[in-house]
């Protein structure tokens, strides 16, 4: 099976379900956990049936609560990696309103 690509980069990417049933988009590589910052950290959890060692599916779940050592690998978010978003040169700041008090 083919991984997706980013529609932005043309990067290639593994999607993968959340236990909250969204999808997340992540990179193809591990990063250590000091190179990642917090908000794009995540892990892959194997979820396997109660009663049998058989792996049913496998989830994405985000990297909260202990922090991990700084050289454990996480799992990027693909967001913080997108070489595209940054090329379209989105302004980080919407431009001020004229000020209309006159």
């Amino acid at each position: 099976m083919e991984p997706q690509t980013c529609a932005l980069c043309s990067a290639d990417v593994h999607v993968y379900p959340t236990v909250y049933d969204r999808w997340v988009s992540l990179a193809m590589t591990e990063l250590p956990a000091k190179a990642v910052p917090e908000r794009f950290r995540w892990r892959l959890v194997r979820l396997r049936s109660p009663r049998s060692p058989v792996i049913v599916d496998v989830v994405a779940v985000r990297v909260r609560g202990i922090d991990p050592l700084p050289g454990e690998l996480v799992i990027p978010a693909h967001h913080m990696l997108c070489a595209g978003q940054w090329a379209e040169g989105r302004p980080l700041k919407r431009p001020l309103l004229p000020d209309i008090s006159e």
